[in-house]
């Protein structure tokens, strides 16, 4: 069974009734009463939120006494091995069911946090984290009390695989916006900066923040930031990695995309019909692509000049709910995209066609991120409903589904990161998960 699906699945033989819950312990009906306060005990949202409770304790109860199985059956790392050294299975096909073993193997623990700032360290809600590219650092969006967010960048070198430690630095001189979206840059060297999206009371913010800010060295020595302007709304950012568009990232607006050269301060505008929630550059070619609210995605060559209407969009696949996310495959042939449905799509650019779907996300109003791991072949992906999912790239086959250690709530949805090299080329493999103050390691059995 799901553990997203609903708590009020009423049995066949026993009738629903407007108004009314069905105590299946109790062989009795209650009133549901209405409204959403403390003082009514019993109510649609509480019942629902007490069944997921449940699921969610007897899940983290599972996992603590290993009972995970394998969701393919017969599937086990000595029959891999005989299969393997008898030539019934190729190099890519082993190596990625052993992924699928150590996924389903993988055990949770929580990761010590050491900052410099001991007194504000593990207070604040983590809101997003985002690995650079070799996943080294991490960079963390938390929530403060006050209003607002604090930013830092967590070293991934010191989780090891006996002591789980990390070291992270705040910047305590810049004033922190909330933030909608963020992105690694490579400025003057790979993953140098950060795009960040605020958002004020009115209007917005795009800044380009040197990722020197956040080091324990040459603290008198503090770059400022490389770009910073007032826009409206922002949902969405990304940087390009194509020399054809160098130094350029791109910003999702409302009703419009904005690609900012960070050197020469050159804007173009592309108008949409609606809001972009999610973008990616492609890097073989300087086309950005972009999920929107309408539920169109759209892809635009960004050396073309500005042009009314909505003929400069070459690429057009349509969702029937918002685009809250899309990612490019490698060979850039691919694009998965997920919407505000639950439905996660991989589409063939070539035929512009949905070639495969990975059914089991949960998803209502939240922007929510997809993570592609092609060289493992996993897709992961967090659900409002607090539960991380992990599928099989090649046939989209659900081969995990991971409870929050926290109670679901709206403030309280996990943010991941997944890496066979955690901390570097000689980092650890594994899935980080923040959710509120904490930070915990799925590592490799």
């Amino acid at each position: 069974e799901d553990p997203s699906s609903s708590s009020l699945t009423q049995n066949s033989v026993v009738p629903e009734l407007p108004g009314f819950y069905y105590d299946s312990e109790k062989n009795r009906y209650f009133r549901l009463l209405p409204g959403h306060n403390n003082y009514n005990p019993l109510t649609k949202e509480s019942i629902q939120y007490k069944a997921m409770e449940h699921k969610r304790l007897r899940l983290l109860e599972e996992e603590e006494k290993q009972k995970k199985k394998t969701t393919r059956p017969g599937l086990n790392s000595s029959m891999l091995l005989q299969k393997r050294q008898l030539g019934l299975l190729s190099s890519p096909s082993y190596c990625r069911l052993v992924h699928e073993l150590k996924v389903n193997c993988m055990q949770r623990r929580k990761i010590e946090i050491h900052s410099p700032d001991s007194s504000v360290a593990g207070t604040n809600n983590f809101k997003i984290i985002v690995a650079d590219v070799a996943c080294e650092r991490i960079f963390t969006v938390n929530d403060v009390e006050h209003g607002g967010c604090k930013y830092g960048i967590i070293n991934l070198s010191g989780l090891g695989k006996e002591s789980l430690t990390v070291e992270m630095y705040d910047n305590l001189y810049f004033t922190n916006r909330k933030v909608n979206s963020v992105c690694w840059a490579s400025l003057t060297h790979p993953d140098s900066h950060l795009c960040l999206m605020g958002i004020a009371e009115t209007p917005g913010c795009a800044s380009l923040l040197p990722a020197s800010l956040f080091s324990s060295t040459n603290p008198g020595d503090r770059p400022g930031m490389l770009c910073s302007f007032k826009i409206s709304t922002a949902w969405s950012c990304a940087w390009c990695l194509n020399p054809q568009a160098d130094n350029c990232f791109s910003t999702g607006l409302t009703r419009r995309v904005l690609v900012t050269n960070v050197v020469t301060g050159h804007r173009q505008t592309f108008g949409t019909s609606s809001d972009v929630l999610a973008q990616q550059f492609a890097t073989q070619t300087p086309v950005l692509y972009n999920g929107c609210r309408s539920g169109e995605i759209f892809s635009v060559d960004v050396r073309q000049r500005n042009r009314k209407g909505q003929s400069w969009k070459a690429i057009r696949l349509f969702h029937d709910s918002a685009v809250t996310s899309i990612r490019l495959l490698e060979a850039e042939h691919y694009l998965m995209a997920a919407d505000m449905a639950g439905k996660i799509k991989l589409w063939d650019l070539r035929a512009a066609k949905c070639v495969k779907q990975y059914k089991g996300h949960h998803n209502e109003y939240a922007i929510l991120p997809l993570h592609v791991n092609e060289e493992e072949g996993l897709l992961t992906a967090v659900g409002q409903d607090c539960y991380t999912r992990i599928w099989s790239l090649q046939d989209a086959h659900l081969l995990r589904t991971i409870p929050s250690p926290h109670p679901a709530s709206k403030d309280a949805i996990p943010s991941v990161v997944f890496s066979s090299r955690l901390g570097g080329s000689r980092g650890v493999p594994g899935l980080l998960m923040a959710v509120k103050q904490d930070l915990y390691h799925f590592s490799y059995n």
